[in-house]
Formats: structure tokens, sequence, C-alpha cells
């Protein structure tokens, strides 16, 4: 199961103090001892965002807690808009948990935009890519599902909906886009959810079929790649001039 990104305290915090006061430790924080209660007794692997505080820093994670225990968490990575005012850029890599029945990978909400993201939990070896989210933009569900056929995976999109009004500053209202879905590797959406109304869907999937990476015959997205080639997606990128 997939939750929004930031989904125990909302997304505008009025000022840092006010998302300091609402932050919580992983794993020992309330929350997520809530979560690893509920993951117990339904026999239910669960990625959920909240506000996190470590070391002095808040980060905006992903707890990742199965039937079994707590399993890991995820910062995010690509801080949209005035969240950088508020929190620090994730520090934890991309990793991708071993579960019972699957291998997942975590990304939050504009780490969409970054196709590095999602390519590199596949070469990890990712199955399905859990995504909370608070999306406001309008396209950010369609380019999933390029995530999802340029690397052969499913992803898993939760998203708010309705409005909020706030933030550092002058105040803003923001209307979330909703349309929480899943994908799979053939770019297929498999459920989404609408606009206007909260909802819970479930899909069932065979996580195997995401271990084929052929596009075509002779085709396989990740065997084909030429690294080589790739040396400027490591470069600090400079405005050109003119």
């Amino acid at each position: 199961m997939v939750l929004p990104e930031l989904c125990n305290t909302g997304y505008l915090f009025s000022s840092k103090g006010e998302a300091e006061a609402l932050a919580e430790h992983v794993p020992d924080g309330p929350t997520t001892a809530a979560w690893l209660k509920a993951a117990e007794e339904t026999g239910t692997t669960l990625v959920a965002g909240l506000c996190e505080e470590a070391e002095g820093n808040l980060y905006i994670s992903a707890v990742v807690v199965a039937p079994t225990g707590y399993v890991g968490r995820y910062r995010k990575s690509h801080l949209f808009s005035r969240e950088k005012q508020i929190f620090t850029p994730g520090d934890t890599g991309f990793h991708v948990f071993r579960l019972r029945k699957a291998r997942i990978g975590v990304m939050i909400c504009y780490d969409w935009a970054f196709p590095e993201v999602a390519r590199t939990l596949a070469l990890k070896g990712a199955q399905i890519i859990c995504h909370p989210a608070n999306l406001v933009l309008p396209y950010a569900q369609r380019a999933m599902l390029t995530r999802s056929v340029e690397n052969r995976v499913f992803t898993i999109t939760a998203n708010r909906l309705g409005s909020e009004t706030g933030g550092v500053g002058q105040p803003r209202t923001l209307t979330f886009t909703g349309l929480s879905q899943v994908t799979s590797p053939g770019m297929t959406v498999l459920v989404r959810a609408s606009v206007e109304k909260e909802e819970v869907s479930v899909v069932e999937i065979d996580p195997s079929q995401a271990d084929d990476k052929y596009v075509a015959e002779l085709s396989h997205v990740l065997d084909d790649r030429r690294p080589s080639l790739y040396a400027q997606l490591t470069v600090e990128y400079k405005t050109p001039e003119g």
C-alpha cells in the first residue's frame, strides 16, 4: 500500500518552525509506530510520506514498513519550489528494498521529473517503484507511464486531491491533481483514481514481469544502454550563453 507525500501533516507549512514541530524521528516516531502496527495487523507492506527530523535537518521522507517490521526510508532528493525554504535535499541515495514478494524502489513527488531516478532504481533491480506525491503540475501522471516503459517496471503513484492554503511568506493555494495510479511495464494504466474523491484501489500484478527488459526482439532497455556516451549526465548544468 502506498500513501501520499507528507500524508500525516499536510504540505504547506507556515514556517520552518511549524514543520519542526510536526517532524518525527524515523523509525522511532509515533507515525512510523502506527504504520508498523497496521502493517503487522494487516499483513501489508506500507510506503508512506512524512516530515522527518534528523541531526537538525528536516527531510521529506518516505518510510517503508512490512509485517515483519521496519524496512527503511528514502529522503526526497529533488526539492520542488518553496520546499527549499524548509527542507534539506535527501542524502539517502536510491535503494531497492527486497521484500518477500517483490523488490521495490521509492521516489517522492518531483523526483518524477528526473529520469535518472527511475533508471537508477531499475538498474538496482526494482520491480515496482512506489511514488508518494503531492502533485500540482498536470503532467506527472503521464510522465510516470514513460518511466514505466523506459525501465520496464511497475509504478504506484499515490497523490493528493483537493486544495490547501498556506506556506512560508505570502500564503498561496495549491490544488492537487489526484489521479493516483498503478502503471505496468508495458505502459498500461492498470488502475487510476479520480480527481474528485478519495479512493482506495487494489490491483493484482506479477512483479516478475518487470524482470523482462525486452521491448522487442533483441532490444533490451538496460543491456542496450551505452553509458560511455552519457558522461554529460553527471556534469553540473550551466546555462548556455546567449
